[in-house]
């Protein structure tokens, strides 16, 4: 690669993101030391050995031109459909749900890949500015978001369907998709979830499960289900309220430590910063998303032609999407759909595939134009 493109390296979107990286290990040791107390890193090591795969994933995205990676998304699309499809057929079943591959001694989650692979080939369809100011460019986009997101749908996985929706939804925004057909396209998405929803509890279908409809309905209300699905949802509020300003130290959280919070590795890892941290430390995750945000934003404007900034733009909706769902469950905000906040959640798939996102966005940064601001 031309050395002079190391020149629009952006550091600081990449120092970000190692700090968000290193919060997270800080706070997944404090959630996990108890889980296995003869071997306290165990979880640290792990999501570490995966946190060296994506930023390999990460150099080797940089070393090809996007152009040339948007050119093969549909070869990465039709592998991870097909992945997809063997986790129906062999996948590994948890908390009820099939979404996992073994490999080895890990576990591979495909849909973390999925939405890498849709953000490719959207960049690919929504590349032409006048078709995708038309109904054949959004029905186009939307026939690219049904396979990956009914495949989802039958694992079940609810909150990966969402986010797969929401990439493709910023992205014909970021396409300069006209507003009524946007419109039209996301009240009709509302149509279809509110269709399920009702389906589903009459029995007509069984795409959503039980617990999924009881997720979507507690939120508001949790205190009415306090003793079975409004559980979580309490202890992760009880949990951030009384943390404070300044938190309560380190391993000093009572609900993370005393086991009262549940998923505090996975789903409720914020709950954990709340806690220990407090609004502070709260603040401080945030903080780093936001200058995440705003360098990405910068390369997004400045790339060298709409490929490059439909790939900023899939990488940003994905990441608003999971902080956005994930910091508003643990809040009692936001239904507990199961979403990892990046970086930060224990995940190996999920910190693989998300610094594999940074990497697409950091390869459009080093062929960009040059920045005026």
């Amino acid at each position: 690669m031309d050395r002079k493109l190391w020149r629009n390296f952006d550091f600081i979107l990449l120092a970000a993101v190692a700090a968000l990286f290193a919060f997270g290990l800080v706070a997944v040791y404090s959630a996990t030391r108890g889980f296995t107390p003869a071997s306290p890193f165990h979880f640290v090591t792990r999501q570490s050995i995966a946190a060296l795969i994506g930023l390999t994933g990460l150099l080797f995205v940089l070393r090809i031109d996007y152009r040339h990676l948007v050119k093969l998304g549909w070869l990465a699309y039709a592998g991870t459909l097909l992945l997809l499809v063997a986790v129906l057929l062999v996948g590994r079943i948890e908390g009820g749900a099939g979404r996992w591959l073994g490999v080895g001694g890990f576990s591979v989650q495909p849909s973390e890949f999925a939405k890498i692979s849709l953000i490719l080939v959207l960049a690919g369809v929504l590349d032409d500015r006048d078709e995708a100011r038309s109904w054949r460019g959004v029905i186009k986009a939307l026939l690219c978001m049904a396979p990956p997101v009914g495949l989802v749908l039958l694992q079940p996985d609810l909150g990966t369907a969402l986010t797969l929706a929401g990439i493709t939804v910023g992205m014909m925004f970021f396409a300069g998709v006209r507003l009524t057909h946007l419109a039209a396209v996301v009240g009709a998405g509302a149509a279809a979830v509110v269709g399920v929803v009702v389906a589903s509890l009459q029995g007509w279908v069984t795409i959503l499960k039980p617990y999924q409809i009881n997720r979507l309905i507690v939120f508001l209300d949790p205190y009415r289900y306090r003793h079975d699905e409004g559980w979580n949802v309490i202890q992760s509020m009880i949990a951030i309220g009384s943390g404070s300003f300044f938190g309560k130290g380190l391993f000093g959280g009572s609900q993370t430590q005393l086991n009262f919070l549940p998923a505090r590795h996975t789903d409720f890892i914020f709950s954990v910063i709340g806690e220990e941290f407090g609004f502070l430390g709260g603040l401080i995750v945030l903080s780093l998303f936001s200058v995440v945000f705003w360098r990405g934003g910068r390369i997004l404007l400045a790339a060298k032609d709409r490929a490059g900034s439909l790939l900023v733009a899939g990488t940003l909706s994905y990441l608003f999407v999971h902080v956005l769902i994930n910091v508003g469950m643990t809040l009692g905000v936001m239904p507990v759909t199961g979403l990892p906040l990046p970086l930060i959640s224990y995940g190996g798939t999920s910190v693989m595939a998300t610094l594999i996102h940074i990497g697409l966005v950091l390869n459009v940064g080093l062929r960009r134009q040059k920045i005026q601001f």
